[in-house]
């Protein structure tokens, strides 16, 4: 198809895959709408039928690129193997998978998690968040987390895993390959279950940790029991 020469559907996603090459090119600011325009070679008041604004490019992109990661972080725990004893083997893997992916991608990673970027109210899916919470369910349905530990391990899990990528993205510690980034990644989340399975019914009240996607699925909750469509 010619450069300019676009059907409707399509041309969203080519502002899409330019934007996610300036990202890529300058980094998660360095960039403007004008610009993805000219990259598929249109103006930009056909961009603007698709992206009231940059913002609006920026969240759709955003969406798209946590899609993207929820459907490797699932492909991730999916291709392990029967868990035999080890039930913590998937969330290691997708311990591991989101190392690799903050790694491999550091300019889209900030652009994904950057301020404001998640609360687009176009849905997710898979959502990273989600994938994240089925596979903590599944250690619970296993024995081998306490169901009172349950509540707010996601985030637990997420801050040790994120912190880990961040501190490796920016330069601030340093490993010697992808194998020992592997390796940390692994002790990281077998570190945080080893912490989560020591609480008990006993255990002190934690605070309740909140995301733009739970709260969006709180609100989509509470509108549906209340009937509001």
């Amino acid at each position: 198809m010619a450069k300019g020469n676009y059907h409707h559907g399509e041309l969203r996603n080519a502002l899409l895959d330019a934007a996610e090459t300036l990202v890529c090119e300058r980094g998660a600011e360095g960039w403007s709408l004008r610009e993805a325009s000219a990259r598929v070679g249109v103006s930009p008041s056909a961009a603007y039928h698709h992206f009231t604004s940059r913002d609006a490019l920026v969240h759709a992109l955003s969406g798209r690129v946590l899609a993207r990661l929820g459907e490797r972080l699932s492909g991730a725990a999916g291709q392990q193997p029967d868990p035999g004893s080890d039930h913590q083997q998937r969330l290691v893997a997708i311990g591991r998978s989101y190392v690799r992916w903050a790694l491999e991608e550091p300019a889209v990673a900030r652009l994904a998690f950057g301020a404001g970027a998640t609360d687009s109210e176009t849905a997710i899916s898979p959502h990273p968040h989600d994938v994240l919470d089925a596979e903590l369910d599944r250690l619970v349905d296993a024995g081998c987390l306490a169901v009172s530990a349950r509540p707010g391990a996601e985030f637990v899990v997420w801050a040790a895993v994120h912190g880990l990528a961040t501190l490796l993205a920016d330069g601030l510690i340093s490993l010697d390959d992808t194998k020992a980034v592997d390796r940390e990644a692994e002790r990281v989340v077998r570190a945080v279950l080893s912490g989560l399975t020591q609480e008990t019914e006993a255990s002190p009240k934690w605070p309740t940790a909140r995301s733009a996607h739970t709260e969006r699925l709180a609100k989509r909750q509470t509108g549906s029991s209340s009937g509001t469509p």
